[in-house]
């Protein structure tokens, strides 16, 4: 499947092969189209040229939620932690929203996929934030032990990571113990080591009592609720750890 284009941006560019951007529904893979009709509600400027792999798609936060989860962020912690690590950032719809804020000195993101990685590069061009982002293509565990150890002090880790595919939707209680390929405990083990100040955006059906188990004693931890058109869509828990829980798309 080749790359399929419409009207170009001011970005345009010869997309890697298996980045795409679709123009019409008969171009998009059966198991994506749900998430193609939303397109507009995850990246605004979708019609501008925005790249996707067909994975990144199941992936993606929605725009909308994105930059309110920025927003909360922005106002949760003090002013000296001036850095924000996306350590999952996918297609880049959290990273450009962080970056558009205004809050964060420096903006990083790290994604092993070369191929996602060249969407969110390319994504964040599109959204004129390209410049406040540094990308980092790589394990995100490795990426932060090796490259950026020494600002753990100053940071604020955002970790959006896989659910495990479309399937924790049938979950009533989503088990974060059993969360693939990473378990609960397999992000905040390691990121703690590093930064005192965690949000995580997971699943709204996830169990909270695995999460407030996993926060260090005497950690306040916050779960936020995110809701588009009515419905939630997933949570965010923040320590400082955060949680955020974000709806289902």
């Amino acid at each position: 499947m080749g790359m399929k284009r419409g009207r170009e941006s001011d970005t345009s560019e010869k997309a890697p092969e298996g980045c795409y951007h679709y123009d019409d529904l008969a171009e998009v893979p059966w198991d994506i189209q749900r998430y193609y009709h939303q397109r507009h509600s995850i990246f605004s400027k979708y019609d501008e040229g925005i790249w996707m792999t067909d994975d990144a798609w199941f992936g993606v936060t929605p725009e909308p939620v994105a930059c309110k989860i920025a927003e909360h962020l922005a106002e949760g912690f003090p002013a000296e932690k001036a850095i924000l690590i996306d350590v999952f950032a996918g297609a880049g719809g959290n990273a450009i929203a962080f970056a558009r804020s205004g809050r964060w000195k420096r903006v990083y993101a790290i994604e092993k996929d070369p191929k996602v990685l060249a969407c969110a590069k390319h994504n964040a061009e599109v959204y004129g934030v390209h410049e406040k982002i540094s990308w980092y293509e790589g394990d995100c565990f490795e990426t932060i032990k090796k490259e950026l150890a020494e600002l753990g002090e100053f940071s604020v880790i955002f970790a959006s990571p896989p659910w495990g595919g479309p399937g924790y939707r049938s979950d009533s209680i989503f088990n974060l113990s059993s969360m693939q390929p990473y378990t609960l405990t397999d992000i905040l083990l390691p990121f703690q080591r590093f930064s005192n100040d965690i949000a995580l955006y997971l699943p709204r059906t996830s169990d909270l009592r695995q999460l407030t188990e996993e926060a260090n004693e005497n950690r306040k931890v916050t779960v936020v609720h995110y809701c588009m058109e009515g419905a939630s869509k997933a949570s965010e828990l923040t320590t400082n750890i955060k949680i955020a829980n974000l709806t289902d798309a």
